[in-house]
């Protein structure tokens, strides 16, 4: 979403959130609190269909914009982490196919689960979403195009971009992120709900 800041995948990378400087020790518990989000049905009142949809993209955005999928979205070929999204530490870039250099794989921190000892989140797809699908420093607008372009979303149709992102499980980390970070507002149900709907009045898009 965050993820999110997948994905190819559309919302997640190298670095979605790790903590930084000294190892910190972490546990569920720790966890913050995320915001939630509206429904869609919470929409149903506004009767123009383009403008309902502009809406409903507009509350999923608040996942999207999240640092969860915009650490994961980089613009650079260098991710980002923490609730500031500031540049990776220890340096790392994308590579050839967004997972790394060969002398540092994103695998070589971020293993299959969130190591919650030493704060450092995982998951078995762990990597960069590609450059073509880079979020950080757009509008929603923007990012809402670009979604649905082919072109700059992993060649995924409107139906495909529904699938991902309400049950792709690398997406979903952002809701479970680990450790102190502040998950994605709501649920991944709820966000996959809300894209559902979008799509359903017709993947309008606000106005960049």
């Amino acid at each position: 979403m965050r993820p999110t800041r997948l994905v190819g995948s559309l919302l997640f990378v190298a670095a979605a959130g790790a903590t930084t400087g000294a190892v910190e020790a972490a546990s569920p518990a720790a966890t913050p609190a995320a915001p939630g989000l509206r429904s869609p049905q919470d929409f149903a009142s506004i009767a123009d269909r383009a403008e309902r949809s502009r809406a409903l993209f507009a509350e999923a955005g608040k996942v999207i914009a999240s640092p969860r999928c915009q650490n994961c979205h980089p613009a650079g070929d260098r991710p980002s982490q923490g609730e500031d999204e500031h540049p990776h530490l220890p340096l790392v870039v994308r590579g050839a196919d967004d997972h790394g250099v060969p002398a540092l794989r994103c695998t070589t921190c971020h293993q299959a689960l969130t190591y919650e000892p030493a704060g450092v989140p995982g998951h078995p797809q762990w990597g960069m979403a590609p450059l073509a699908m880079a979020w950080q420093g757009r509008s929603l607008g923007q990012i809402c195009e670009q979604i649905k372009d082919p072109a700059r979303n992993g060649h995924r149709n409107l139906a495909q971009i529904r699938e991902h992102m309400g049950h792709d499980a690398l997406v979903g980390w952002a809701w479970h992120p680990g450790g102190a970070r502040v998950p994605a507002p709501g649920t991944q149900a709820r966000f996959g709900a809300l894209i559902d709907a979008w799509v359903a009045t017709g993947a309008a898009c606000p106005a960049s």
